[in-house]
């Protein structure tokens, strides 16, 4: 598939901002799966210094200063990705415990670059009451990816999207507490059972085509930047999973970027001078499909 992707940002301030720092994740990376052909990234007004590099991740990063005064700014972001089906599942793979024993052991560079992604990070916890709701998920001699795949079923059946309920920093006691959230909450939950286990798992920040084929239901969280997860299979690569739509990621989603957390990939976020006590936010994206599909 190729899509064009659009993601908008508004930001209205009470006061006047005299200046403003801004880091930016919004080009897609390329992938094994897919690729960037353009991208172009947009802010009004313009900013008087700018720079582009990629993080400790890989992933593309652009940097920006804006300054004021100005009591109103926009960051457009319009990319062109080509998208095709990553490989089939492994038919066999490593149960969990095979797994588990190769990431304490094994000191490839693979499995090391791996292992990076088996602890807890800023926000997502690998405590107690984590665990303890993974484990149903993970009984001995299952396959790694029968486990995530269920857990990613029980986290779709167990909660409730409910925008608004949380904020990217709510704690995952209290997601699990109230069994409500919104993509990004999942995300980080299943990241951090799969982490609880001592096994591998990034969170994935992306889009979802907004508009599905005709007969296929509309995703949850095609209105908005999305996320999901992905695990590390040993002896295969990693396998990204969507626990909001309980579906292993296919052609109709497009990664901008990978990291621990949230709060290593979020699309927009900076440091303002000025601009009063509050502020208004507005967020719009679509992902169209341009062109036949890509051979």
């Amino acid at each position: 598939m190729r899509y064009r992707i659009e993601h908008r940002t508004d930001y209205r301030y009470v006061a006047p901002v005299s200046r403003c720092r801004n880091e930016a994740h919004l080009r897609p990376r390329d992938t094994d799966r897919q690729v960037c052909t353009s991208s172009e990234l947009v802010v009004d007004p313009a900013p008087t210094s700018w720079s582009d590099r990629a993080d400790f991740y890989g992933n593309p990063v652009a940097s920006f200063v804006v300054d004021g005064p100005f009591t109103e700014m926009t960051v457009t972001a319009t990319s062109i990705v080509d998208v095709v089906d990553g490989d089939p599942l492994p038919a066999v793979g490593p149960d969990w415990g095979e797994a588990l024993h190769l990431l304490t052991n094994d000191l490839s560079p693979e499995m090391l670059d791996a292992r990076e992604f088996c602890f807890e990070s800023p926000l997502v916890s690998t405590a107690r009451v984590v665990q303890e709701y993974a484990e149903p998920s993970f009984p001995p001699g299952i396959s790694l990816v029968d486990a995530v795949t269920a857990l990613t079923e029980r986290i779709h059946a167990d909660f409730v999207y409910d925008p608004g309920f949380t904020t990217v920093t709510t704690p995952l006691d209290e997601v699990l507490h109230y069994r409500r959230g919104v993509c990004q909450d999942f995300a980080h939950l299943a990241v951090g059972c799969v982490r609880s286990m001592g096994l591998a798992a990034r969170y994935v920040s992306g889009y979802l085509e907004t508009a599905p084929p005709p007969g296929e239901e509309r995703l949850v969280g095609a209105d908005a930047s999305h996320a999901w997860l992905s695990v590390y299979i040993p002896g295969w690569g990693w396998l990204d999973l969507d626990p909001t739509n309980d579906k292993i990621v296919g052609s109709t989603y497009v990664t901008t970027a990978w990291g621990r957390d949230y709060a290593d990939v979020s699309p927009l976020k900076g440091i303002v001078f000025g601009g009063g006590d509050s502020h208004a936010l507005d967020v719009a994206v679509d992902v169209a499909r341009v062109e036949a599909p890509v051979s």
